[in-house]
This record gives structure tokens, C-alpha cells and sequence, in this order.
């Protein structure tokens, strides 16, 4: 049911069947500046993530040299869907920006970006575990419109200490649950559970596990308690590493060029012109 620019390649690799779009770079760039913003947003923050998505797919493609693919067309690289995202509007970004990209010593950075920061951009070493010299903590201001600026999720006891389970962290009837320490943007590091047969404080691989059970928006929250619940109250949506996709609109609506928004949410990285080249996506 979707139609893409380029071409479709069918090969057969082991026992699966592989799909491929080659298409040509600015193409993909066009259609996937729709599919990770409202092609309605002002200009300027279009034409960033326009620069944002042609250096991320570039640096995928550096990963990826023995693939037969550069991107998957999800969200685990960046949301692409043929002509159906594509408008006037972001054709228009990707032309206007048309080869321009990010580098960082000579080399496409890892230009990452989320919807809401809440507040403040995290590290790549906090969400990631290696710290990028061009992905820091960025204070960000005037996501107020955003949806997920503010948030709320409430748990039953029983279901909370369920998911805690699922998770491999049996405690029996859960008792506690409190944040033990944050990193440098604030965001939870490790967190705490207690219950009537034991403790344990979740930090990493088992943290993430846990957070992802749970479905919170970002992992800059609060845990309160009453008598038969726990509420997790937080700010933000996403990783919250590199741009702000509100805090970009939010530049944009006050009148910052693109190029003032890529050097806010990526300090250090150079914007250079590179050639044109075809993206695979699988």
C-alpha cells in the first residue's frame, strides 16, 4: 500500500525474504522530514530537521557499509513513508538544505533527536552509555505547547508490582518505589524498589527493561506514592538526546535561523556540503 520514489529490490538472504527501497538521497530526506514533523511547523525548524535526517541516514550508511541496506524505515532510524509524506513544505526544506550536513572531524555526527527534552537535553553516555563530544546537555525552553511537556501515569499497586516481575524483579507485595540517583540532565539513573521479601535498586540494561514495561515518556519523572497507587510524574517524550523537535519549533516561531537551531542542539559539529548518493532502506 506504499508508494516510494526509487527502486524496490527482492533478494532472498538465509530463510528470509529481504525487501529493499533505493532511493535517492534527497528524496528520502523529503519524505522523512514528514514522517518526524508536522510538515505545518514553521520553516526554519523543517529545514533543521531536514539537515538532522540527511546526516543521520549518512552516518547509519558509514555503520552499515557491509549491508546491503543503510536504514530500517521505522522509528528505530528515523519514520519513512514514500510519497505519503512527503508535502510542498518539506520538499522545500530539503531542497533549501539540499546536501548540507553535520560533521564532527570530518565525519557525519550522530545526529539524534526526540520530541520534547523537557526541560533540558540528556548525554549520549547517559542514554547510551558513550558520551559524544557534540551530543551534551542543552537547556531548552519554551516547550510549553508541546503534548508531552507535562505528564502523568498512575499504577495500581498489584499491576506495578506485576510489571516489576515480568521485569525480573520479584519482591513480593511492592512497598516502595523511589528514585536513588539522577544524571547530569536530571534524568533517573537508578531506581529503587522495595517490597515484603526484598530490595533491590535497578540501574542499566535491567533499568531500561523495566522503564520500557512501564511505558513512561522519558525517564525524567518523579515517583509518588498513596495508599494504593504510585504515580510517576515527569517531563518530556523520547531519549531526549541531541535536537528537540518542540524546542526547534520553538526557536523557529522566535525567529532562529536553522543554522542557529542545529548549533544549539549540536555544539561543536560543522555544517559542510557533501554529494549527493542514494540511501537502501529496508
Amino acid at each position: 500500500s506504499r508508494i516510494v520514489r526509487g527502486e524496490i529490490v527482492v533478494q532472498v538472504r538465509g530463510q528470509r525474504i529481504e525487501v529493499l527501497n533505493r532511493v535517492g538521497l534527497e528524496d528520502y530526506v523529503a519524505s522523512t522530514v514528514g514522517g518526524e514533523m508536522s510538515s505545518g511547523w514553521p520553516r526554519e525548524a523543517l529545514r533543521a530537521q531536514a539537515v538532522a535526517a540527511r546526516t543521520y541516514v549518512l552516518h547509519e550508511a558509514n555503520r552499515h557499509r557491509n549491508q546491503a541496506w543503510d536504514v530500517l524505515a521505522t522509528a528505530l532510524s528515523q519514520v519513512y513513508r514514500g510519497l505519503e509524506a512527503e508535502t510542498s513544505e518539506t520538499r522545500s526544506a530539503a531542497r533549501a538544505t539540499a546536501g548540507q550536513v553535520l560533521t564532527y572531524e570530518g565525519d557525519p555526527i550522530l545526529a539524534v533527536f526526540h520530541s520534547t527534552a523537557g526541560g533540558r537535553t540528556a548525554t549520549a553516555g547517559e542514554v547510551w552509555g558513550q558520551d559524544l563530544p557534540y551530543l551534551r546537555v542543552v537547556e531548552v525552553e519554551d516547550e510549553d505547547d508541546a503534548p508531552h511537556t507535562y505528564w502523568r501515569t498512575v499504577f495500581d499497586r498489584s499491576a506495578l508490582a506485576k510489571i516489576f516481575e515480568a521485569a525480573g524483579v520479584g519482591v513480593g507485595e511492592l512497598q516502595h518505589v523511589s528514585v536513588e540517583g539522577r544524571t547530569s540532565s536530571g534524568r533517573v539513573e537508578s531506581l529503587g524498589v522495595a517490597g515484603a521479601t526484598g530490595a533491590h535498586s535497578l540501574r542499566g540494561p535491567q533499568l531500561r527493561l523495566l522503564l520500557r514495561g512501564l511505558s513512561l515518556r522519558s525517564t525524567l519523572f518523579e515517583v509518588l506514592e498513596s495508599s494504593d497507587e504510585f504515580i510517576f510524574v515527569g517531563s518530556g517524550h523520547g531519549h531526549g538526546v541531541g535536537m528537540s523537535q518542540w524546542g526547534a519549533r520553538a526557536m523557529a516561531r522566535q525567529g532562529a535561523s536553522y543554522k542557529r537551531i542545529l548549533a544549539r542542539f549540536y555544539p561543536g559539529s560543522r555544517l559542510e556540503k557533501r554529494s549527493s548518493r542514494r540511501v537502501a532502506l529496508r
